[in-house]
C-alpha cells in the first residue's frame, strides 16, 4: 500500500500525507507527555517511550525481516540519536512547564536550522520559494506569539534548544532515509536512546500508577508513528520541503490546548494560522511547478 501511495501520487502530495500522520502523532504525544509529567521525570518518560517503541518495532521486524538491520552507517545512526535524544529531552521538559502552543511555536525555528544544516551536509538548494515559505510561516508564528508578550519561562529557551537539535536530526534523517529502511532507523533510535533515558531515571525512579500506563503506551506508539511518517516523507521530498509543513502543528496544538487545558485561543491564533497555511501553499505549489518544468 505504501509503495502504491508513493508511485501513484506526486512526491510533494505524498509527503503531505505522511506529514499529516506525523502532525497528529506529535499532538497526541504532547497530550500524553503533559499527563505523564505530573508523576514521572523527563528521563523516565523517555525510557518508557524507548522500551515500548523497541517492543513494537521488534514485532514488526519479526514479520518483515531482521536482515534489514544490517547497515554500514552505525556512526551516523549514533550521531542522529544522540542529537535527537537531546532534542526530545528538551521538548518533554518544556511541555511540563509552559503552554503546549508555546513549545510548538519555539519548534518552528526548526526549518531555519534544517535549511542551514541541509545546505551544509546534504548540498540541498535553498531556493527563493523555500525561503519565502519559511519566512511566511515564521511570520505566522510571530503573530501568534506577539513579540514582547511571549512566554519568558526559562523552559522556553529549552524548547528553542530542542528546535536546534531537531533541525540537525531532520537533516541526518534525510541523509539516512535513502540508505536504510524506516524500520531500521526506528529500531536503532529506540535501541540507542533506551540507555540514555533509563540509566539517569534509575537514580530517581517512580513506579507509574495504573492510570499512567495508557499514556505511556500512547507515548511509545505515537513516538514511532510520528518518526515513521517523517522518514517516509523525507524519502520522497527534500528536507526543506517537508519541514515547513510542520508549521501546521502550531494551530493544531493550540486548539488542543484550548479544548483540554483551557489555554487561550484568540484572533491572533487564527491570523497566524492563516499565514502558516499560506506559507505551506507557497512551498507546495512552487515545488510542483518546478518539478514539471
Amino acid at each position: 500500500m505504501a509503495s502504491d501511495l508513493t508511485t501513484t501520487r506526486h512526491p510533494v502530495v505524498t509527503a503531505i500525507i505522511w506529514m499529516s500522520g506525523a502532525l497528529i502523532s506529535f499532538s497526541v504525544m504532547a497530550i500524553a507527555a503533559r499527563e505523564l509529567s505530573a508523576e514521572l521525570s523527563t528521563f523516565q518518560i523517555l525510557a518508557f517511550r524507548s522500551m515500548i517503541g523497541l517492543l513494537i518495532v521488534s514485532a514488526l521486524l519479526s514479520r518483515s525481516g531482521w536482515q534489514q538491520l544490517k547497515t554500514d552507517h552505525l556512526g551516523l545512526h549514533a550521531m542522529r540519536n544522540a542529537v535527537h535524544f537531546t532534542g526530545q529531552f528538551c521538548w518533554f521538559y518544556a511541555i511540563a512547564f509552559i503552554p503546549l502552543a508555546a513549545v510548538f511555536a519555539m519548534e518552528f525555528t526548526v526549518p531555519i536550522w534544517t535549511a542551514l544544516f541541509a545546505a551544509i551536509l546534504l548540498g540541498e538548494r535553498i531556493t527563493l520559494p523555500r525561503v519565502l515559505a519559511i519566512l511566511i510561516g515564521l511570520s505566522g508564528v510571530l503573530v501568534m506569539l506577539r513579540p514582547g508578550l511571549a512566554v519568558i519561562h526559562p523552559a522556553a529557551l529549552v524548547a528553542l534548544a530542542s528546535a536546534v537539535a531537531y533541525g540537525m536530526t531532520h537533516t541526518l534523517t534525510k541523509k539516512l532515509s535513502g540508505r536504510d529502511t524506516a524500520l531500521t532507523l526506528l529500531f536503532y533510535m529506540m535501541l540507542m536512546q533506551l540507555p540514555l533515558g533509563l540509566i539517569p531515571s534509575l537514580f530517581s525512579w517512580t513506579t507509574p500508577s495504573q492510570a499512567l500506563w495508557p499514556w505511556l503506551v500512547i507515548v511509545g506508539v505515537t513516538g514511532l508513528t510520528a518518526h515513521y511518517c517523517i522518514v517516509r516523507a523525507m524519502a520522497v521530498a527534500d528536507a526543506t520541503i517537508v519541514v515547513p509543513m510542520d508549521f501546521m502543528r502550531l494551530p493544531l496544538i493550540a486548539l488542543v490546548g484550548f479544548l483540554l487545558y483551557g489555554e487561550r485561543l484568540d484572533l491572533f491564533l487564527l491570523l497566524g494560522a492563516g499565514l502558516i497555511i499560506a506559507g505551506n501553499l507557497v512551498n507546495v505549489f512552487s515545488e510542483k511547478r518546478r518539478s514539471r518544468s
